[in-house]
């Protein structure tokens, strides 16, 4: 008891001797003791920045580390609920009392623990003050030396102010990207590891990356099912490191649809967007977002929000929605940014807007900030305007004057790749001497995207220009020379198949196809044996989109497939048999490998997407696949009833493709498939489209109809342009009786060019087709080349189908492919009749 009194005594004289010779020192002490929570307490009540300013001028000399951080957070919430950020933020830098927190801030950082030091470094740029921040300069060295004692969360906080400053390649997040690595094994939070993943994610190789899906996968099941950001920072974190992980995206999306009622319009804006990238589709998603959007559109009264609204909500609005969106935006254009402007014209274009007084109205916003505007900018605003066929000569000169300004100034690949490809679509483009330097210089720092990119504006160029003599377009084909051979030495010194798809992928148009497509498919034969569960799905959709038969490739495929279907998510299956279905190859042992994938889809028929599985019975009706289970829950009532919802979120020609597709698929179910009591109910769809699609003979077509004409006596004994039962149209018919005599049709022939006419007395019925006994009803079909394969001339699979179908319904079927109509065998009138003899009677000269 003694010795307590004694140690109370002298802490009491100690204190009375600080306040003697130290009276500020006393008060700093007696505040930090005493007030700091009070002090706290009264800046969270503040209403304004004045009452914050006046705190910190009347403590400023007490101010602890911790006060420092509550008031810019209270600053910082103050800034958030300002309609005029800019406006506000000068208001807060300018005030004298702001000053003085930042030099309190900056002569106790190194009292500050590491979370008040980081979190005070976070707050000052969300604060937005000025480009060159004093106390930032002074924080971050404090942080960096401090980096590796850092938690999770704090290392997640400072990762966030690196990326503030969009500091994503520095030294630092390396070094920051490393200790995550570390530390990945013990790393439990979500939250924080979600926000590092998306800062790093430009650093990272691809073995870390597949390490932070793992882990997310791991901790996915023990985050709440309303953290909605992290569910958002996962997506995006896919979106960053291109890997379209279905997995981890259905989890995702079930968080966001289990939280669509809370979801504000930023965060479902962010969401399409991050889903458009990854090519991720969830009709419930659209659907409810669609709902949640259009309940936003009265509620939505500033130029900021709507712009977000009318981007989100545009491209799937229905028409009264459009028109709303359209009146609307066209009230607050004079209030628009260049940003916001730039915003509109690209969702005008995906809504393919014909309204010409917003087109004219948002284009005299662009022309005003058109100085403003960065080359990939400019190139898409080039683009839309082209697309919405507006029409102003001072504003198309302008943009020509600015692209060819930046052109003469740029040195990267990838921005005058942009630049060439926005003057190639203006007014009468022409390829001037600078242009082609320009494009010259960069070549050899070129990948093939830039390659393809120039390509494609030269060839627009030739296609063209019909002013410049031939020394210009002479320069012009020796540019595209030179294009072939970077092209090709690129394709040629590749040894890695992730890098060469990152580059492939992307690669269309007539250059690719007709200068690298060998080489490529060369390139991925000496790598195919890369090909696995992850990429297998990649790379069967490049081989769909080119048309080129590679059985090497495509065995490998199957053989990946039979051996990791496990590992191999059953949304990939689609992308997996779509070259198998368009090329009409079966590989060794195909039973098995297109067993399996049905198999595995069986489990998933319930939760895909409705236009996924129209098309995935369509793939697998062309390669005479017909599974019951698939089959069964396409054609129910139900299931039409939630594709026609989802037909209304298309845009018009992907709406119209899933149609064809539903059509074809229930056509080549009740030819091939009767048993399954499937009913044909495409009839009035099959009258509209052939009511609309009159179509023309092509030449190579009018020169056969002559000829037959001459070869089967008359044209009262061959038909153009016929429709079948179930709608297959053929391109000429005839009759030939049991002595292979044609048989005349009458007067009802049909004349070129007119609407086809299906001629039979029954839409359906196949029996009873009325010809005399032996007779035979024989369909000649043109081929062109999009009905065989680039490469080699083997028939694909639609006309494959097409062929089995007619044969069913009755016909002989011949096929005249294009390549022996006009070879030189045939290069004779004499020979191409000779021709036609052989194919319908079996006989050469008559």
């Amino acid at each position: 008891m003694k010795k307590y009194l004694f140690l109370k005594d002298l802490l009491f004289v100690n204190m009375l001797r600080l306040r003697a010779v130290c009276p500020f020192a006393w008060r700093v002490f007696q505040f930090q003791s005493c007030s700091c929570k009070p002090l706290i307490s009264e800046m969270i009540k503040c209403t304004d920045e004045e009452q914050i300013f006046g705190l910190i001028r009347n403590n400023k000399a007490m101010l602890s580390e911790k006060q420092v951080e509550c008031a810019f957070n209270v600053l910082c919430q103050f800034q958030k609920q300002k309609t005029s950020f800019l406006k506000n933020v000068e208001c807060i830098r300018d005030h004298p009392q702001f000053l003085t927190l930042h030099n309190l801030a900056t002569n106790q950082m190194e009292c500050m623990n590491d979370d008040t030091l980081v979190n005070v470094l976070y707050l000052t740029q969300q604060c937005a003050t000025e480009a060159q921040n004093p106390l930032a300069e002074a924080l971050f060295p404090e942080a960096w030396r401090r980096l590796e004692r850092f938690d999770i969360n704090v290392l997640s906080k400072f990762s966030l102010c690196l990326a503030n400053q969009h500091l994503y390649f520095s030294p630092l997040m390396g070094k920051i990207a490393d200790i995550v690595h570390r530390k990945l094994e013990t790393t439990e939070d979500l939250r924080s590891l979600s926000i590092l993943m998306v800062n790093i994610s430009s650093l990272i190789s691809q073995r870390f990356q597949d390490q932070l899906v793992k882990k997310t996968e791991h901790l996915f099941d023990a985050i709440d099912s309303s953290q909605v950001n992290v569910a958002r920072r996962i997506v995006q974190f896919l979106r960053n490191i291109k890997y379209s992980y279905y997995p981890l995206l259905e989890r995702c999306n079930t968080v966001f649809l289990s939280n669509m009622n809370d979801l504000d319009l930023d965060s479902i804006s962010k969401i399409l967007s991050l889903y458009y990238s990854l090519q991720f589709h969830s009709f419930e998603f659209i659907k409810m977002a669609k709902k949640r959007l259009t309940e936003m559109i009265p509620l939505s009264d500033h130029p900021d929000s709507f712009v977000k609204l009318f981007v989100a909500l545009g491209p799937m609005a229905g028409p009264e929605e459009k028109k709303q969106l359209k009146s609307t935006i066209l009230l607050m254009s004079e209030e628009l940014t260049s940003q916001q402007a730039l915003a509109v014209v690209g969702t005008m274009e995906e809504m393919a807007s014909r309204n010409s007084h917003l087109n004219k109205k948002i284009a005299s916003i662009l022309h005003k900030h058109l100085d403003n505007y960065k080359p990939v900018e400019l190139l898409k605003i080039t683009r839309a305007l082209v697309f919405l066929h507006f029409q102003s000569k001072e504003l198309f000169v302008k943009l020509r004057e600015l692209l060819r300004r930046h052109l003469e100034m740029s040195v990267t690949a990838s921005e005058i790749s942009v630049l060439v490809s926005a003057l190639s679509l203006l007014p009468s483009p022409h390829l001037d001497e600078v242009g082609i330097s320009r494009i010259e210089a960069v070549l050899p720092q070129c990948d093939l995207t830039d390659l393809n990119g120039f390509a494609t504006s030269v060839l627009r160029w030739i296609h063209y220009d019909r002013t410049y003599l031939e020394n210009t377009t002479g320069k012009q084909l020796k540019l595209l020379q030179k294009l072939d051979h970077y092209g090709l030495q690129r394709l040629q010194k590749c040894t890695n198949l992730n890098l060469l798809w990152k580059e492939l992928k992307s690669l269309k148009g007539d250059w690719f196809a007709e200068s690298l497509l060998e080489e490529a498919v060369a390139a991925l034969h000496r790598l195919m044996d890369e090909i696995n569960y992850k990429n297998v799905a990649e790379i069967a959709s490049f081989i769909s989109k080119t048309n080129y038969l590679s059985t090497l490739l495509l065995d490998r495929i199957a053989s990946v497939v039979r051996q990791q279907i496990e590992k191999i998510h059953p949304f990939a299956i689609l992308a997996i048999i779509l070259p198998f279905s368009i090329l009409n190859y079966d590989p060794p042992q195909s039973d098995e490998f297109f067993g399996i994938c049905i198999q595995h889809l069986n489990s998933h028929l319930s939760v895909m997407d409705p236009l996924v599985l129209v098309f995935l019975g369509y793939s697998l009706a062309i390669l005479e696949y017909f599974p019951e289970d698939l089959l069964q829950t396409i054609f129910n009532i139900k299931f039409l009833a939630k594709l026609d919802s989802q037909l209304q979120l298309l845009c018009s020609s992907l709406n119209m493709r899933v149609q064809l597709r539903l059509m074809e698929l229930n056509r080549a179910v009740c030819l091939e498939c009767p048993e399954y009591q499937i009913p044909w109910f495409h009839d009035r769809f099959c009258q509209q489209q052939y009511n609309k699609d009159i179509g023309s003979m092509n030449g190579a077509q009018q020169q056969i109809y002559k000829m037959l004409v001459e070869v089967l006596g008359g044209t009262n004994c061959v038909k153009a342009s016929v429709l079948t039962p179930y709608y297959h149209k053929i391109d000429f018919e005839c009759i030939l009786d049991k002595r292979k005599k044609p048989l005349p049709y009458g007067s009802n022939n049909i004349t070129l060019g007119k609407l086809p006419e299906m001629h039979w007395e029954s839409n359906t019925q196949i029996t009873g087709s009325r010809l005399p006994p032996g007779a035979e009803r024989i369909a000649l079909e043109f081929l062109d080349s999009r009905a065989v394969c680039r490469n080699v001339p083997y028939l694909k699979g639609k006309s494959a189908m097409k062929k089995r179908h007619l044969e069913i319904l009755g016909y002989r079927v011949i096929q005249i492919p294009h390549f022996e109509w006009s070879s030189m065998v045939l290069s004779t009138k004499e020979a191409r009749m000779d021709y036609l003899r052989e194919c319908i009677f079996g006989e050469g000269k008559s």
